[in-house]
Formats: C-alpha cells, structure tokens, sequence
C-alpha cells in the first residue's frame, strides 16, 4: 500500500511542477484512503466484512476529494503552500517532492491503519454498531458543514464576514469535527479486528486536525483577515 501510494503522489508531484500548484495533493487526501481500501480488501479476498470497511471509507473519502477537486478548480495555490513556496524559494520544486507529496502519502498510511488491519479477523459487532454510530456522526457534520460553508461563500455580500449558523454555531470546524469522528469510528468499528496498535492512526489524524494542518493552521490565519472571528472564538 505504501508503495503504490508514494508511486501515484510521485506522478502527481511531476504534475504539480509543471502546474507550479501542489493543492492537489489535498485533492489527492481522501481519493488515497480510498485506494488503500480497496487494495487492501481484494488482499483480504473481498469478504463482506472487508467490503464494509472498503465501502464506509470510500463514501466518506471520494466525498471529500470531489468537494476539495470542486473548491479548488480555477483558484491560486492554497495559501499554505504559498508559504512554504516563498519559504523555501528556487528549491521548493524538488523540496516539495518530499515535505508536501511524500510526507502526506506516509502520513495517509498511518491514519489509515485500521483500515487496512480490519478487513479480516473476528469483528466485534458490538464494536462495529458502536464505530457505525460514531462514522455517521462524523460524516453528517462534515457533510453538512460543508455544504453550509459553500452556501455562505456563494454570497458575496459575506466576504470577509464570519459564518456562525447552521452547524458552525456550535462548533467552530464542523468539518474536521467530521474528519475526527470518521477517522475515530472506522477505528472503533474494527477494534475486534485489527491490533489495538492501529490506534496510532486516529491519534495521528486527530493531532493532525487540532494542531497541525487542520483547525489550529487556519485559526492562525482567520484571526488576521477576519476580524469578527476573535469573537466568534470567544463565543
């Protein structure tokens, strides 16, 4: 799995050379769980346990690079990457290769152990219920707080405004919300069946979500441009 994740992330990074844009390897980020899935299940000989696990980890992953292909079709390079282009300056072409493409294909590995560990073994279907549950409140927030966010950019009578209904009344980040509750109930889902050590795959995305890329990376930024979101955080 690591090998065929770091040969697809090498020829999208030729790609990104060219088109001087490495966003696509976010696009790339849930498409990736998903091949690891499905490669994994056809190892497991596609029993039904591991055709739930390889169809609960594509819903949520070709959901999540569709909606980011969408939202990124057209625009500039994501702004962290435009850091850590001005950053790194005439090498960022071949830098790039291994802190942003190969770094994430390693990192997509980890987070997705469960994944790959529990398409076999003796799943427990107290745990599976459980895990069920905890997905599909993850994917309802993800989901939905995706599809307020993109609403609310639609007007541009919001520009630099901050969204503060729907689901982002309650939570500033629905959607990594979302991300973390996935990533948690596909875990809990095969506790029977994979090694209790596959828990280093939602700790990893979750300290990935709070202090890494995710919630605290674009809190860093929202609080310069907006300046309602202080605010907000306070609320």
């Amino acid at each position: 799995n690591l090998m065929v994740v770091l040969a697809i992330t090498f020829a999208l990074w030729i790609w990104s050379v060219r088109a001087r844009n490495v966003t696509v390897v976010d696009v790339f980020w849930g498409s990736g769980f998903v091949i690891v899935a499905w490669l994994s299940a056809r190892a497991a000989g596609f029993s039904a346990q591991s055709l739930l696990v390889a169809g609960l980890t594509t819903l949520w992953g070709a959901r999540l690079s569709i909606h980011l292909a969408l939202r990124s079709h057209g625009a500039p390079e994501d702004r962290r990457y435009q850091k850590i282009r001005v950053g790194f300056g005439d090498s960022f072409w071949w830098k790039s290769l291994f802190v942003v493409f190969w770094f994430q294909a390693i990192l997509l590995v980890i987070v997705s152990l469960p994944v790959q560990f529990g398409m076999s073994g003796n799943l427990r279907w107290a745990w599976g219920v459980r895990g069920l549950c905890i997905y599909a409140v993850g994917l309802f927030f993800e989901v939905v707080g995706d599809m307020q966010l993109a609403d609310f950019r639609r007007d541009a009578a919001n520009a630099g405004r901050v969204l503060d209904t729907g689901l982002w009344r309650h939570t500033r980040h629905p959607n990594y919300f979302g991300d973390f509750m996935v990533s948690w109930g596909l875990f809990v889902l095969t506790r029977g069946a994979a090694p209790w050590w596959t828990v280093v795959g939602p700790i990893l995305m979750s300290v990935l979500l709070m202090r890494v890329s995710g919630a605290a990376l674009l809190e860093s930024d929202l609080k310069h441009r907006k300046p309602e979101y202080q605010d907000y955080i306070r609320r």
